[in-house]
C-alpha cells in the first residue's frame, strides 16, 4: 500500500513524548506517514515566555498542518498549552482529532475538545485514519464505543 504523507501537529504533554512513535506507527499501518510539526524531546523548545512560545513557535507550526491530533492521556486535560493549541487550531479551520492513548481509560479529555465537540477516537488505526480523512466525526470512548452525548454550550450573540 503506498504511503500518503500528512502534515500534522500532535498536541500532547511532554511526559507522553514516548507515545508519539507508537501513534505514528499505528497510523502508518493504514498507509499514512505523519510529518509531525509538534515540539517534543527530539525537537525541543528552549524559549521561556509563554506568549512568545505560542505566537512565534507553536502558531506557525500549527498553521502548516491540515490536521491536529490530540494525544489524550490522564494528564493531558491539565495542560494549558494543549488547550491553547486545540483552540488555536479550531479557530484557524484546522481539523482536530482526539486519540485516546491505549491506557487512557477513565481519564478526562482536555476542555477544548469538549467545548468544540471534535472527533475523538480510540487507539485503533483504521478509526484514526477515518477521523483524519473526515470520514468519522463522532466521539468515542477509549474502548471504541460511542461516547454518551456531551452537553452543547450555547453563547448569546
Amino acid at each position: 500500500m503506498p504511503s500518503d504523507e500528512r502534515c500534522v501537529f500532535v498536541s500532547h504533554i511532554h511526559e507522553d513524548d514516548s507515545r508519539l512513535k507508537p501513534l505514528k506507527d499505528l497510523i502508518a499501518k493504514e498507509g499514512i506517514t505523519c510529518r509531525d510539526y509538534s515540539i517534543n524531546s527530539d525537537k525541543p523548545n528552549r524559549a521561556k515566555a509563554p506568549e512568545y512560545i505560542k505566537s512565534q513557535i507553536l502558531a506557525p507550526r500549527i498553521k502548516r498542518c491540515s490536521t491536529m491530533i490530540v494525544l489524550i492521556s490522564p494528564e493531558t486535560k491539565n495542560s494549558d498549552y494543549v488547550d491553547w493549541e486545540i483552540r488555536y487550531a479550531m479557530n484557524n479551520g484546522i481539523r482536530v482529532v482526539g486519540v485516546w492513548d491505549y491506557d487512557a481509560s477513565g481519564c478526562d479529555m482536555p476542555q477544548a475538545l469538549v467545548d468544540f465537540n471534535s472527533a475523538v477516537v480510540g487507539w485503533r488505526s483504521e478509526r484514526i485514519v477515518d477521523a483524519l480523512n473526515g470520514k468519522f466525526d463522532g466521539m468515542e470512548l477509549p474502548n471504541g464505543r460511542d461516547m454518551p452525548s456531551l452537553p452543547m454550550y450555547h453563547h448569546n450573540c
